[in-house]
């Protein structure tokens, strides 16, 4: 007797598939019983608006997967609806190989801060030439948090000539919600980097992906919520030193990168962490707090805590930061996150910290738009922290 129940994936074509043969169904049933519905007036109504409504529905749902598969918004059922995050990693994983020094013991005294394992991005032969991406699960002692993370390891890291190098890190994140693995399958982090430092424009760095959304299904705006998640805490301070716990970083000079919510994210640590972070790179990132239906009262009710998570509220009323930030933005993106926002930004931006702007005619708030920019913001990077 079976006693499994089979969960057609949220990402992938089978999902697709059954939506697209379940319309295909609909509409026909539709046609062909539009005339043999039987009973009272009211009772034939009913049924034939059943049969409209759910081929409509049918549509909704399967743009909606189209729009999800092609974007890696939610990469499970349970990433949808709020569940854990674990599925948020699609990379399996490999065997064979060294692995990362062993991390430290968290706050209970149990666990390491970093529990990791290879994944199949690359073979063993090929992580001195392509490097490796490990996928971990990351432990915040401070609070106590926890998130799935991919971490690239550049070909320079398995080299015999840096066995004893320690290498600048860079903390990447996703928007909101965002899938970790999207970073490496559908934005090519790791891959954009190895062809800049093929072409000797951009030196080698440990990429630390995950995202910010570390409370699921709650967008915590990287900010420590009074009596809720720590989430800056956890990415400011637990990551970085988790991460140099088991890798060989080093344990300052980081640089942050990230889209949209990562991008606001990224500004945010390295203004609030400036002894960690000494560099942002914000792609279509905005500069001031939101409050919506996804993040609810991040601050307590207090007005002086939100003012503190506004990078904007911040250079207008204290001393800036001796951080460097590039932004990124569209001139196709509108709004009070958009290009207005970011010029807004760019005029508050004084010594010490400084800032690079970057503006992509006809960008918009896309994969598309961010990956032209990826590349030259790798090299801005390098220059930063390999200065350093």
């Amino acid at each position: 007797m079976w006693n499994e129940v089979v969960v057609v994936p949220l990402l992938g074509w089978p999902l697709m598939v059954t939506l697209g043969s379940s319309f295909v169904l609909v509409v026909a049933a539709t046609a062909l019983g539009w005339s043999r519905v039987r009973g009272p007036r009211a009772v034939r109504v009913l049924q034939r608006a059943a049969l409209v409504g759910s081929s409509q529905a049918l549509v909704v749902l399967l743009l909606a997967a189209g729009a999800n598969n092609y974007g890696y918004f939610y990469g499970s059922w349970s990433d949808l609806f709020g569940g854990s995050s674990q599925a948020a990693v699609a990379l399996p994983p490999t065997h064979g190989g060294p692995g990362p020094r062993q991390g430290h013991v968290g706050a209970a005294g149990a666990l390491p801060a970093v529990k990791s394992g290879p994944t199949s991005w690359s073979t063993p032969t090929e992580w001195a030439t392509r490097g490796r991406v490990d996928t971990v699960t990351v432990r915040g002692a401070r609070s106590d948090l926890s998130e799935q993370a991919l971490v690239y390891l550049p070909p320079a890291y398995f080299q015999p000539a840096s066995a004893h190098r320690t290498f600048p890190a860079v903390e990447v994140m996703t928007g909101y919600p965002g899938v970790v693995a999207n970073l490496v399958q559908r934005q090519h982090y790791p891959d954009t980097l190895l062809t800049e430092m093929g072409q000797r424009r951009a030196g080698p760095m440990v990429l630390v992906m995950l995202r910010p959304t570390v409370a699921p299904p709650r967008d915590t705006e990287c900010t420590d919520v009074p009596a809720g998640p720590q989430a800056l805490t956890y990415l400011a301070e637990d990551v970085p030193s988790a991460v140099e716990s088991a890798y060989r970083v080093r344990p300052t000079g980081w640089g942050a990168m990230g889209d949209s919510t990562g991008g606001y994210c990224a500004v945010k640590l390295a203004m609030a962490h400036s002894d960690v972070f000494s560099t942002a790179v914000s792609l279509s990132g905005y500069y001031h707090t939101l409050r919506d239906t996804t993040t609810g009262d991040l601050w307590g009710g207090s007005s002086v805590l939100r003012d503190l998570n506004s990078p904007e509220w911040l250079l207008a009323h204290q001393p800036a930061p001796p951080v460097s930030v590039l932004a990124t933005i569209g001139t196709a993106e509108k709004g009070h996150t958009g290009i207005s926002d970011t010029r807004h930004f760019l005029s508050l931006v004084r010594s010490p910290m400084s800032v690079t702007s970057v503006v992509i005619p006809g960008g918009g708030h896309n994969f598309h738009s961010w990956s032209t920019v990826m590349g030259p913001a790798f090299d801005w990077l390098s220059k930063r922290l390999h200065a350093a």
